[in-house]
């Protein structure tokens, strides 16, 4: 995708980055966990392999305190898009607020410049 050179629509392009992956991000890590069943005379109480991939979705909730919860089969290509878009929206919020601090700083130095010579 061509990048624009002008810095109003290069802002423009990043705000409709950040909606689209705003619409399908998910907060959270995805974890698989191989666990034994209830029957006894399965082979993954014999040395065998355990049963899996289960997955599961982690994040901080309220109060800073970690949760989760179980993600079906059939979703966990959807969860797995949506845990990645979270990373690339926080990335472009990053450089949006990185953006926004740079348009402040000029701004700030042409009002110096404006009122140090005393001209409007």
């Amino acid at each position: 995708m061509k990048q624009p050179t002008d810095p109003s629509q290069q802002r423009q392009q990043m705000l409709r980055q950040i909606v689209q992956l705003a619409r399908k991000a998910l907060l959270g890590t995805i974890s698989e966990t191989y666990r034994t069943c209830g029957t006894t005379g399965c082979n993954c109480h014999h040395g065998g392999p355990k049963h899996g991939p289960h997955c599961y979705v982690s994040y901080r909730g309220h109060q800073g305190k970690t949760t989760g919860y179980y993600v079906p089969k059939p979703v966990l290509p959807d969860v797995r898009q949506g845990v990645e878009a979270w990373g690339q929206l926080q990335d472009q919020l990053r450089k949006l607020a990185q953006s926004n601090r740079e348009r402040l700083v000029e701004t700030t130095k042409s009002k110096k410049r404006t009122f140090a010579t005393g001209s409007s």
